[in-house]
Formats: structure tokens, sequence, C-alpha cells
């Protein structure tokens, strides 16, 4: 197994060559996968850790991918999607399917996940690439008695797909998957069709598709797609043309392949957030190295107080996005049972904090965010290539509008303040043994609500009775915020046939209390993160509530309280010192506890 840090001294000892940011940004340019240091990972043995059962480390991975998210997100996204793509087998598959692709994974084989069409996107209910069991085609295709019958000749059965053994329990399928990562390089797929005409809930299955076991001309590579960011990537799609696939191919049971999906995607979403953290840590390196090689007037850029400001505000939020990625990804193993608000959330907020961090370093950049070759190069591309994180595996809206069809529930176990006590302890102690993960405990709507949001008022007073003094004030705001969210949120009812472009801000304030409750849990479960430059006086903690409570003061007037932004200003200065004297790799709450 890969550790983190084998990791990280690797790919520093690839920067001359399959890791080279320039050579990198060629093949961007060129719009060429990045084979080199595709290979170079799966000889690291990364492969593995995309394999969650029995023993599978889900943190570990999404660390393993921030590490590479960090120094590249084309090749995060390429190398990273064969977790995706895998993913429902670990969810729903059999023991046997799960051990059969668990050993072509860690073999180095890319798999995809074939859910989108060209004509209906996100609608998956939509989805018409379709599955025939073999018993109907056969029914369907049976001639009736003539000539032939009649005089005894004998009819030959249809050819058996090579390495099918037996025809019975067979599938057929046909139809389009567009817009798949991996779609033309991937072995094997996993792929959502319509097992019933009418569609619906029940009406789709999953199928682990291999190339290798279909005759010719049933898998038609469709061709690459260009793309904004990430412009290596296989961004691709593929054509099934009466495709022949064995029952042992079916993931789940007939029908469950909405369901499966959404489970899934409980796990996805939360892991996209590797490329998110991964892309900030990026943005602050190319920032500080701009800010400390820079002068402007006689003076370092990075001794201006705005660009101080500047940079100590994106770190606060960089912070803060890591806090929720790191509770969430460890709720897989320790609360899985609020998965499905956990996860919708986390991909909702994670990666629209993290595009607006990249927009306001890209504004400390100036031209040099916008050049693409030396100097300043590196981060024009960054930020092209992170926009695709909002989108994929569900956008933000779509997200937002998962966590709203949830919140009478969320609203009526917050008002109850019951929490799964031990479950989110184990989440945020870094230091405790994660059990291991259990797919049975995933549901589609989580029985007990979202425990970090519904013990924010006991994580808030345990703050206030262990210090740090500094944060007092932030803590009154924020269980104002939370009462406000409780008010708003025991009136709020979903509405059939769409949600009123008003609700998604009850939707963004849950985040937030989310996000809260994240940073107050680490801070008070693990001690190493009340110690060192960041700990001290809880500097980490405040500049991250300090963000959340929009207590800065961007357009330069008075805060909220009336009393301007001195205190942000004090407490984000302090940051940027913390960042321009610490290496990218080092900046983290994660690494930190460790």
């Amino acid at each position: 197994m890969t550790t983190t840090a084998d990791l990280e001294t690797l790919l520093a000892t690839h920067e001359d060559d399959a890791f080279a940011p320039g050579a990198l940004a060629e093949l961007d340019a060129r719009e060429e996968f990045p084979d080199g240091a595709v290979r170079l990972l799966d000889d690291a043995g990364l492969p593995a850790h995309y394999v969650l059962p029995p023993d599978g480390d889900f943190s570990q991975t999404v660390r393993l991918l921030r590490t590479v998210a960090r120094r590249d997100l084309t090749v995060a996204i390429a190398h990273g999607k064969t977790f995706l793509g895998s993913a429902p087998v670990w969810v729903a598959g059999t023991p046997d399917q799960a051990a059969r692709l668990a050993e072509r994974v860690r073999a180095g084989e890319p798999v995809c996940w074939g859910l989108t069409e060209r004509d209906h996107g996100a609608d998956l209910l939509a989805s018409e690439l379709a599955a025939v069991a073999e018993a109907e085609v056969h029914a369907e295709a049976e001639p009736e008695l003539g000539a032939e019958a009649e005089s005894g000749a004998h009819v030959e059965p249809e050819a058996e797909a090579e390495g099918d053994a037996t025809a019975e329990g067979r599938w057929r399928l046909t139809g389009e998957k567009w817009l798949i990562n991996n779609a033309t390089r991937a072995t094997l797929a996993c792929v959502l069709a319509r097992t019933d005409p009418s569609g619906g809930g029940r009406g789709f299955s999953l199928f682990l598709v291999d190339k290798h076991r279909l005759p010719e001309g049933s898998w038609q590579n469709l061709p690459k797609v260009r793309t904004h960011g990430i412009r290596g990537a296989d961004i691709s799609g593929f054509a099934l043309a009466d495709a022949p696939v064995p029952a042992d191919a079916l993931v789940g049971e007939e029908g469950d392949g909405i369901a499966v999906v959404l489970k899934t995607l409980q796990l996805t979403r939360i892991a996209c957030t590797a490329l998110s953290l991964g892309a900030a840590d990026h943005a602050l390196r190319l920032a500080r190295d701009f800010a400390t090689g820079r002068e402007l007037y006689g003076r370092r850029l990075a001794d201006v107080p705005h660009v101080r400001r500047i940079l100590g505000r994106a770190a606060a939020a960089a912070l803060t996005a890591e806090a929720v990625s790191v509770l969430s990804v460890r709720s897989v193993h320790t609360l899985p049972g609020e998965l499905s608000a956990i996860s919708a959330l986390t991909k909702a907020y994670v990666p629209t904090l993290t595009q607006e961090t990249l927009t306001s370093l890209g504004e400390l950049l100036g031209v040099r965010g916008f050049l693409t070759s030396p100097p300043g190069s590196g981060f024009a591309k960054l930020e092209r290539d992170h926009r695709i994180c909002a989108i994929f595996d569900g956008s933000t809206v779509v997200n937002r509008a998962a966590l709203l069809n949830q919140m009478p529930r969320l609203a009526r176990q917050l008002s109850r303040r019951r929490t799964d006590t031990e479950g989110l302890r184990a989440a945020a102690d870094l230091t405790a043994p994660l059990p291991p993960f259990d797919r049975d405990r995933l549901t589609m709507l989580s029985v007990t609500g979202c425990s970090a949001v519904q013990a924010l008022p006991d994580l808030a007073t345990r703050v206030r009775e262990q210090g740090p003094p500094q944060a007092g004030p932030l803590i009154d705001r924020l269980l104002a915020e939370l009462d406000r969210l409780e008010t708003e949120s025991a009136d709020f009812i979903p509405v059939a046939g769409g949600l009123p472009s008003t609700a998604f801000g009850l939707a963004e304030a849950y985040e937030r209390a989310y996000a809260a409750a994240a940073c107050l849990l680490l801070w008070l479960e693990n001690p190493p993160l009340r110690t060192g430059r960041l700990g001290t006086d809880g500097l980490w903690l405040r500049a991250c509530l300090t963000v959340l409570l929009g207590e800065d003061d961007t357009d330069g007037t008075e805060g909220l309280d009336g009393q301007g932004d001195n205190d942000a200003n004090a407490v984000f200065d302090a940051l940027a010192d913390v960042v321009l004297d610490t290496p990218a790799t080092e900046f983290t709450l994660w690494g930190g506890a460790a």
C-alpha cells in the first residue's frame, strides 16, 4: 500500500519528466492524454486504493488522490475515475464480483462509469440505453413453423460470444453513453441500462461490461469531446449494438440500478473533494510563490496588507473546505446511514468554495494568472480544470436539490438534537482507527438526519468552555445563524415539480452549519490541532469561522457588527504569515493531527 508521504516523494522525483509542469501543460495544449503520469501512478500501486472492501480505507484513498491533484488535476481525474467506475460493485456486487474486479483494478485496468447520455444529461430516468434479457430476445425472434420445421431441417442457434459458456441468463445491451471519462481507454465499464421499457425507479439495472468479452462490432468508441478544462482527459463515449453480456455482469438485482447509483454517489461525491483540496493546495502554492518573489513599489508583494488579506482569507477557505472533506470522508466508515445528506452538502459546498477561492487568488496573481507559459504558468490551467469538479457526479444545483428534498426530516432531527455521538467522535478524531466500510448501512434517505449539524449547539458550548476566548463572539454569531436556520427549515416543504430559487439559500445555510460543526469537531477531538502556529489561540478555527460567518469585509465597508473588519484583518494577516512560511504539503489539518 502507498502512503501519502511515499507518493509525494515519488512525484517530486519525477518533476522533470512524467510530472513536469511544463510537459503536462504541453500535453494539455495538444489535448493529449497524460500516459506517462498515469503509468507512473499505476506502477506506484495507487489503483489498489480504489478497492474499498473489505479492508479498504476510504480516507487514505482521498488523501492519495489529493496528493495527485495537487500536482495536476487532469491526471488525478483521469486516474481516479477507476474508483468511480468500480464503486457500484463495492456497493452492490456479489463477493465474487468484488473479488474479480478488485484483482483487475489492482492490476491497473481502468474502469469507467457509463451513466449519462447525449440527450438526457443528469436525467437518469430518461436514459435510453437498453438491456434485454436473452430469453426475451429469443422469444421475439422465434420463427413460425414453416417449411424448414415441417421438413425436419435443423436450425442452428446464434453463435455464442467468445468467453460465454451459455446463453442462459445473458443480456443484450444496445444504446449510447456520452461524456464518459475514460470511455475509450477503459477495459471495463459499469453501465446503467433500461431493463423495463416503461422505465421508472425500478426500470433500470447496472451491468459491468468487459470489452474483451464482446464480439467485434458490438462496442464502438465515440470520438473524444473537446472540453474547456482537463483537455487531455479521455472524455468520450461508447455505443453498444446488441452487445451480449453474461448473467454475472448484472450488478445487484434487476431493477436496482437507480438505487445502486444513488448509493454509489454517496461515496463518489465525497471522493470528489480530493480534487478540490488538491486544487486549493496548488493555487495557494502559486500565489505564495508569486507574493514572495514579486516586488511592488519597493517592497515585497507579500508585505502589502491587501495582498496578505487575500492570501489569508483564501487559506482560511481552503482549511474550511478541508475540514468538511475530512469529516465527510471519515463518516463513510462511521456514519454511513447519514451519507445521503452528508454527500450532497459536501459535494455542493467544497467545489463551490474552492472555485471562489481560486477566483480570489486569480485576482491576486493578476495577469500572471492568465499566462500559459512561464513565468506564472499553471494557474490558468488549474482554474480551467477545476471548473468541472462542481459539475460531475451531480452539479451544485442537483446536490442542493437533493439536500432540500430531505430538509423536512433534517429539520425535525435538528429540533430534537439527537446525534450519533460515537460515530461523530470517531469521524472527527483523526487518530482513531476506522471501522470497515459497511455497505449495508447505506440508505436512500438519512433516518437520523445529520449528527454534525444536530450537535452544533453542544459543540459550541464545549468550545466556549475549552477556549480559545477570542472565538467567543464568533460562537455567538454561529448560534444565531443556527437559530435562523432552524426556524426557516421548520417551515420548509419541498414543492412537487421543482424548487423555488429562494429555497437554495436554505441549503447553503445548512451547508455552512455543517462546515462550522466540522471545524469545531476537529478542534475539539484533535489536541495537536490546538498547538503550533495554526492552532495557537485557535488561529485556524477563528479564521475558518470568520469565513463561514461572512465576518470579513471584502468590499471595504464596515462589518456586520458595526465595528469594522479589524478582527478579520488580524486573523487573516496571522494566517497569511503561516501560509508564507509553510510548504503546501504541510499546510493542512489532516497532516497536523496525524
